[in-house]
């Protein structure tokens, strides 16, 4: 525990480098993930030939082991940035995808008819009554690909992406040595906090956006 806690103080400043741009990279792929995930899925919720062949296309991309998409993709964006932010989100598009299908399709026929009855539009209808009701349910995809993205990108530590993984990955590179062990430990446990921290973010973001009446 000395050694870990030395390794943390004389590093302090790169940790905290390192975890911004960690949750950072999580973030802006959270985000173009959720876009990405509810247009599509506002498009095929209707069909269920069509959602069914967009959560297995999605289905399909997250069994594509890590290592394998981003060396795919390191030809067509280098390394570094383009590469690991497109791999986290196509890995965050399916719990997204399926929970925004999920939501909208579970929204109550009587509601959407007598939003119709008093002349709201497809359109207005659709950002009005539907997307609202069905948030909790695209919040909750949100946080499952939050938790699933936040360890996928210390594995992009293998194409020079962003964040934590370099710590790890330098740490396990030196086993033997006398830091390797806490350099890696370091990031590893830094990582989970993180993920917990954003979880808890999200937690929060759900009281302050879902009426009391839905969330209960």
């Amino acid at each position: 525990m000395d050694a870990l806690w030395s390794f943390v103080v004389s590093r302090r400043e790169q940790l905290f480098v390192d975890s911004y741009l960690h949750v950072s990279a999580v973030v802006q792929s959270l985000l173009l993930a959720t876009i990405v995930a509810v247009l599509v899925g506002v498009l095929v919720y209707r069909s269920p030939l069509g959602s069914a062949a967009a959560t297995a296309t999605a289905g399909a991309i997250l069994t594509v082991p890590s290592f394998a998409l981003l060396g795919l993709l390191i030809p067509f964006l280098g390394l570094g940035v383009g590469p690991t932010i497109v791999a986290l989100v196509l890995y965050a598009l399916l719990p997204i995808l399926r929970n925004t299908v999920l939501g909208l399709s579970a929204v109550d026929p009587a509601v959407v008819d007598a939003a119709r009855g008093v002349g709201m539009n497809r359109l207005r209808l659709l950002t009005a009554i539907e997307l609202p009701l069905a948030w909790p349910s695209i919040l909750a995809g949100m946080r499952v690909s939050t938790q699933m993205i936040m360890g996928i990108l210390a594995l992009a530590a293998y194409a020079k992406g962003p964040g934590l993984g370099n710590l790890i990955f330098s740490g396990l590179s030196r086993l033997g040595s006398p830091n390797a062990v806490p350099q890696a430990l370091t990031g590893t446990v830094l990582i989970v906090v993180l993920a917990l921290a954003l979880d808890g973010v999200l937690q929060l973001l759900g009281r302050l956006t879902i009426p009391r009446g839905i969330r209960d």
